[in-house]
């Protein structure tokens, strides 16, 4: 039963790593294209949209670092080490760290 349990698990940190995955790639590739337009464009306002360029690539990789954490917490639950709480420890600085300035950032905008 446990090790089925395990299985289960296992399976759900995995998805949840690959959909966080998804979602940075999916951010990056929104955020390089509208760079890219704007680029192409050439107007004005340049420097106020690369702010928000790059406000929308923080929200997608702060979202995609949600679904790590989420994952990474599953499988220390599963396997506790030192090594995998040191690993999750810091991606939760650093999702608390992007939360913080990209946060400030919003309120400036």
């Amino acid at each position: 039963m446990m090790d089925i349990l395990h299985g289960v698990l296992g399976d759900i940190s995995l998805l949840l790593n690959i959909i966080g995955a998804l979602v940075i790639i999916w951010g990056v590739t929104l955020s390089l294209s509208q760079f890219l337009k704007k680029e192409i464009a050439n107007g004005s306002k340049v420097v106020q949209l690369n702010e928000v360029i790059r406000i929308v690539l923080g929200s997608y990789l702060v979202l995609g670092l949600e679904f790590f954490i989420a994952g990474d917490i599953i499988k220390t639950v599963i396997t506790p080490t030192w090594g995998s709480l040191g690993i999750l420890g810091a991606i939760v600085v650093i999702r608390t760290i992007l939360s913080f300035f990209l946060n400030k950032d919003l309120k400036k905008i």
